[in-house]
């Protein structure tokens, strides 16, 4: 009997990130939540980048040379607020604003 090869969590991540928008919108919420270390998110950012097309293709889409949003998008990246946004485009998000409590 064959066994199916198990996948390991990173594979599993980027196969929801890059079928279901929805997970990805609530990935990076989850990354934006942790307040205490803001590399969470460029990281959160960057496994979205790679799960839907590629550093390559986002860093085109947004108008990036790859090898800077490579570095934006690291531990300790620091990229401008229009890289954000050009990479948000490039993935089919955007940013937002919401009250901090409801």
């Amino acid at each position: 009997m064959k066994h199916k090869a198990s996948i390991s969590n990173d594979e599993a991540i980027a196969r929801e990130l890059r079928g279901d928008i929805g997970f990805a919108v609530e990935y990076l919420k989850a990354a934006l939540e942790d307040t205490q270390e803001p590399r969470v998110l460029l990281l959160a950012l960057r496994q979205i980048a790679e799960a839907r097309g590629g550093i390559a293709k986002v860093a085109k889409a947004a108008g990036i040379e790859r090898e800077s949003l490579y570095r934006a998008l690291s531990a300790h990246g620091n990229p401008r607020l229009s890289t954000l946004v050009g990479v948000m485009k490039a993935v089919g998000l955007k940013l937002s604003v919401e009250p901090a409590h409801s």
